[in-house]
């Protein structure tokens, strides 16, 4: 994994979040990703590995960005995780094995949905550092990328399982949407750059 210049005190403490209502939401996500995904050395390629599963509705935030980012992605960026083909808790570690295998050290962007208090339902959070998916389930799974995106679908601490069987698919679809577009955006960007380092 690369390893990050010094982090900005403000992100290092807690990252960034806004609520997917807000009308500058995407415009918002866009800066802290860019922002983020720059304190890693330039990399020709940039993944996102988006975790979940579509037999849940909570935990389909992360295949419905990644059947989202796949119709639109520029080829510099390679997309692990849709409805078609979801990334879990089963096949995670050989999925990550996969794209070490396929790529030169990316720069690498992981999304999740997670659980939260009642007050943060709805709320997209941009974090630099490695995912850690499955801590809210009690489940041991390597950690995942240098800077991660996360969706608060839902509230914790009971039944989490049914809990994110009974999410609404509304507001999981509306989050997938900001998301993918914030990262869509960033891929662009990180594109062009390279694209005029390789010209001169």
């Amino acid at each position: 994994m690369r390893e990050p210049v010094p982090v900005p005190e403000s992100f290092s403490t807690v990252p960034p979040r806004i609520k997917f209502t807000h009308p500058g939401a995407k415009g918002r996500c866009t800066e802290w990703l860019s922002h983020m995904i720059g304190l890693y050395p330039a990399a020709q390629e940039l993944a996102c590995v988006c975790i979940g599963t579509d037999r849940s509705t909570g935990d389909s935030l992360g295949p419905l960005v990644g059947s989202q980012l796949e119709k639109m992605a520029p080829p510099h960026m390679h997309i692990y995780g849709t409805l078609d083909e979801p990334v879990h808790a089963v096949n995670l570690r050989s999925t990550l094995s996969q794209m070490h295998n396929e790529l030169n050290n990316p720069r690498v962007i992981a999304v999740d949905a997670c659980l939260g208090q009642l007050s943060s339902v709805g709320w997209i959070q941009v974090g630099n550092g490695p995912l850690r998916p499955g801590a809210g389930v009690n489940k041991d799974l390597p950690e995942v990328g240098q800077v991660h995106v996360t969706g608060i679908v839902n509230v914790a601490g009971f039944m989490e399982y049914f809990v994110l069987q009974n999410t609404r698919l509304s507001v999981v679809m509306k989050m997938a949407n900001i998301i993918s577009s914030a990262i869509l955006a960033i891929a662009r960007i990180t594109g062009s750059n390279e694209k005029s380092v390789s010209d001169r």
